[in-house]
């Protein structure tokens, strides 16, 4: 039979007394470089590259509108997102970070081998999940959005 003394309390936290922190299920320290990227760091980085992504479709799709701006509103649907797809999988899959991940001090990692590069199977994933937003705007309890689950990615601090 197990009994109340067996069982403990939520007061004392985990039990072994180890403080469990973002990331930490995962191998990852709680703050500094290698822990997880803060929520704001990524949202961040993704309005750096969606912006990014936006000036080099109106380089390349420029349409005939007069104005930057009445420009930018005639670009085709599909031009901005497929820029941006294009940058993250080839960034990510090289390098290991679009170009607002490195501006703001993040890195993908693979998971289960930080010192391989990603690779392009998993930023496709990762890429395709990401614009669909869902998968990116859903995290699980360590903070890593599901984009990254699947790819088996995390975003860390540098």
């Amino acid at each position: 039979m197990v009994s109340r003394e067996d069982m403990g309390s939520w007061l004392e936290g985990t039990p072994g007394g180890r403080q469990e922190g973002r990331g930490a299920r995962l191998g990852l320290p709680p703050e500094g470089p290698g822990s997880l990227a803060t929520v704001g760091r990524r949202v961040v980085a993704l309005v750096i590259d969606w912006t990014l992504a936006t000036l080099v479709a109106y380089l390349f799709f420029r349409p005939t509108a007069p104005g930057f701006l009445e420009g930018i509103s005639a670009l085709p649907v599909w031009s901005q997102p497929l820029v941006f797809a294009i940058e993250n999988v080839l960034l990510v899959s090289t390098l290991g970070f679009t170009v607002g991940h490195r501006l703001l001090g993040m890195r993908v990692h693979r998971l289960a081998a930080p010192t391989r590069m990603v690779g392009v199977g998993r930023a496709l994933l990762r890429t395709a999940l990401l614009l669909l937003v869902i998968p990116a705007v859903v995290w699980d309890s360590d903070g890593r959005g599901l984009h990254d689950r699947a790819a088996g990615t995390v975003l860390v601090r540098t």
